[in-house]
């Protein structure tokens, strides 16, 4: 059973359990003819009935984002703009949509078409050509961020290969990746990453960025960027954000049109109510459907076809098939430990879909109809969404994170300090004094990825030790803060520009700034 309060405190916060079916039929509810094999969502289904519904809701979820203009449900004239790229992680979803993409869209056309029906299924109506050049499977292998955690990609490989015709081309990448400069210059051609110079001190919520002199290994920068993170939560949240935003200049490296994500109906319930218990409340529209633009221009739109499919239908179509199934990292699956949100909003969401398997459902359509009530301020550098507008000095407004911020602000010791507008109004620094200046990554990033990176936890830190001060950042985060770092030295030119700074004053500073308006005491 499954409870939305404390059984404990409240002996009604108990759900009944509900009847998977009625009980008075076992036939299916399709075709009405033969014995049911499988409950989707109180329906009984027969197996010849299952494997049309199941591409039906597949196609349906797909196909209307196709074209460069979405035509809605009609499905004529399907033509992609570039080529597809499909995310395969060798979990169950994702096997059962790779299956899926190839008997639809990539099935050979040989052989006796005799047998097959008229309308749609006839041989001149199959679907020819719908995306630009051969299809691509890119697979993110994660072991590097665990220890004692087998490479996958071998398997993955033969698991691709095994379709008949080999219809993909095969794309093997690594976590590690993402801090290697060399990979960024594959997908970008861009060399000013060559060398990684920046570093991030996260010691304090200011992520400072200052001159990094090592060059670790990729796999020594993603072992630091991890083990840096605060919480348990907070390391699972990483690896999603970096395996996400690989596949993403991947796919804009193939000139690809279309990005499609193994996702199934009850793991995008997850990611949806997990994303906002961590504060990507702004972003939730994107978790369902993405409009994608890299920093040159090229945009990749972002499917998951499988929205409309359960997790059990995507288990039953892989056993039916035959599907080898060659299965997720068991840390990653768990998200990071079991007190992290992410393995508790799954559990959650797990004993929903067992119990009440209309409830998940419910909850993707109704996140699916949330809208932002503010507007963009850019693109968040480290997962390349949409930043809320002012997020960060509404933070600093409504909570204190540090007892040394606490008594910062009354002793006035803090650094940067705050300043009056007055007096912010008569501050000029010189180009000397500008380059002093040590940039932050904070006010670059959204609310989800700054908590994610400076969130605190009583239950200490995924890594033991103390949060090194020059931590590796993502190859995207350094070409994104390139141009804004090296033009610190462009004010050359004009030694009379003007900036501002701001400071925080003291109890004494604040109290002769409006002595004025103070009554004598007494």
């Amino acid at each position: 059973m499954s409870a939305c309060e404390n059984p404990n405190v409240d002996q009604d916060a108990l759900m009944t359990r509900r009847q998977k079916f009625d009980g008075k039929t076992k036939i299916c509810v399709k075709c009405k003819e033969n014995t049911g094999n499988i409950v989707i969502r109180y329906a009984v289904y027969c197996k010849s009935c299952f494997f049309p519904l199941i591409q039906t809701r597949f196609r349906k979820s797909l196909e209307p984002s196709i074209n460069v203009i979405p035509d809605g449900s009609r499905r004529k004239g399907l033509k992609a703009a570039g080529s597809l790229v499909i995310a395969f992680s060798g979990g169950t979803s994702s096997t059962a949509m790779l299956d899926l993409v190839a008997k639809t869209y990539f099935a050979q056309r040989t052989g006796d078409t005799e047998e097959r029906r008229g309308g749609k299924e006839h041989p001149r109506n199959l679907d020819r050509g719908v995306w630009k050049g051969k299809p691509v499977v890119c697979f993110v292998e994660v072991c590097g961020a665990f220890d004692d955690q087998r490479d996958r990609t071998d398997e993955i490989k033969a698991v691709v290969g095994s379709y008949p015709g080999t219809p993909f081309e095969f794309i093997p990448l690594r976590l590690e990746d993402a801090f290697n400069p060399l990979w960024w210059k594959q997908v970008t051609g861009d060399l000013s990453t060559s060398a990684l110079s920046l570093g991030l001190d996260m010691r304090n919520e200011d992520l400072q960025l200052n001159q990094s002199t090592s060059e670790p290994s990729p796999l020594v920068a993603l072992r630091r960027y991890l083990a840096s993170l605060p919480t348990q939560t907070a390391l699972y949240n990483a690896i999603h954000i970096l395996t996400r935003v690989l596949l993403l200049h991947t796919a804009a490296s193939r000139k690809a049109s279309h990005l499609i994500l193994g996702t199934s109906l009850t793991s995008l319930s997850v990611n949806l109510i997990s994303g906002i218990a961590q504060g990507a409340g702004f972003s939730v529209a994107e978790e369902a459907k993405e409009e994608w633009k890299s920093q040159r221009g090229a945009s990749v739109r972002v499917v998951r076809p499988l929205r409309e499919v359960g997790m059990k239908e995507c288990a039953i179509w892989d056993w039916w098939c035959g599907l080898h199934i060659v299965g997720r990292s068991r840390k990653f699956i768990q998200g990071g430990g079991r007190s992290a949100i992410g393995a508790l909003t799954r559990d959650f969401i797990f004993g929903l879909e067992s119990d009440f398997p209309a409830t998940v459902s419910t909850v993707a359509r109704t996140c699916a109809k949330l809208t932002p009530k503010e507007g963009s301020d850019g693109i968040c550098v480290l997962c390349e969404r949409p930043a809320q507008h002012g997020v960060q000095a509404w933070k600093s407004r409504i909570s204190i994170r540090s007892y040394d911020q606490a008594s910062s602000s009354i002793t006035g010791n803090t650094r940067p300090p705050h300043l009056t507008e007055t007096e912010i109004a008569n501050l000029t620094l010189t180009s000397q004094d500008v380059s002093a200046l040590t940039p932050s990554l904070t006010p670059r990033l959204c609310y989800a990825c700054h908590t994610t990176l400076t969130s605190r936890s009583s239950r200490g830190t995924v890594h033991s030790g103390q949060s090194p001060g020059n931590i590796p950042i993502p190859t995207w985060v350094h070409a994104a803060l390139q141009p804004t770092v090296g033009n610190e030295d462009s004010s050359d030119d004009d030694e009379d520009a003007e900036i501002t700074q701001s400071t925080k004053l003291s109890q004494m500073e604040m109290k002769a700034q409006i002595v004025d308006f103070l009554l004598d005491e007494q």
